[in-house]
């Protein structure tokens, strides 16, 4: 009897043990996702929802670059607005249901980048919408004056984002977001960056599988984070 009873004893610490380490995988994923931080709409999101405010857009691209509420104080109130605006889209977005639905088609094989992965092609509807850029030039006009506004606030850039904007800008990745070709570039980069992250050939092969479902994830959520915002924006007596 005591022999039995040492052998399920050996049994039970072996499933808690098991249990534990999953745990603990979990949860350091988790970690390294949060320290990637890429939830909530992508840049050209974060730059068209600014409505031409240089400072709250400065704020709004740097946004993932600036962690915590310490850090917000070293920046002018304009662009201290963009990043505590940053975080709020970022929530907002990531508790839509649409995007809930959306992040249904990666998360087989992508897990917590489900979402990551979301945000991206975001950007990618967005810059498809005819209702926000009726034509191409309309887009590339917009990118053109967000990378001047951008430069102008240059002072304020963390270190991260200060890197790589000047490739931002040669290679116009706002602009791109707006070609398969890119969006293909765009997820290769995202899992680059991600360390990890699985490559991103699946993620871009269930993009194009699935394309008109996420596209109307995309409008399912656009008119509700337009509102939002505008909300937020008038709260702060932002015009």
């Amino acid at each position: 009897m005591n022999g039995a009873n040492a052998v399920n004893g050996d049994s039970s610490n072996q499933a808690r043990t098991s249990n534990l380490s999953r745990t603990l995988d979990f949860l350091l994923m988790t970690f390294r996702l949060k320290k990637f931080s890429f939830a909530g709409m992508n840049y050209l999101g974060h730059a068209y929802l600014s409505y031409g405010n240089g400072e709250l857009l400065t704020g709004n691209m740097i946004g993932d670059h600036v962690k915590g509420r310490l850090a917000l104080e070293h920046f002018p109130p304009g662009i201290k607005k963009g990043i505590e605006l940053h975080r709020k889209i970022d929530g907002m977005v990531d508790a839509h249901p649409a995007t809930m639905r959306a992040k249904l088609f990666f998360r087989e094989h992508y897990g917590l980048y489900a979402g990551a992965i979301m945000d991206t092609l975001y950007d990618h509807f967005l810059a498809n919408d005819p209702a926000l850029f009726p034509t191409s030039d309309a887009l590339l006009s917009f990118t053109e004056t967000t990378y001047l506004q951008l430069e102008e606030q240059k002072d304020f850039f963390p270190a991260k984002f200060a890197a790589y904007f000047p490739h931002m800008k040669e290679h116009n990745w706002l602009y791109n977001y707006r070609k398969l070709k890119g969006m293909e570039r765009s997820l290769g980069g995202l899992a680059r960056r991600a360390l990890y992250m699985p490559p991103a050939d699946k993620a871009f092969e269930a993009f194009v599988t699935h394309y008109y479902q996420l596209n109307q994830c995309y409008y399912d959520i656009i008119d509700d984070l337009i509102r939002f915002v505008r909300i937020e924006l008038n709260t702060q007596g932002i015009n």
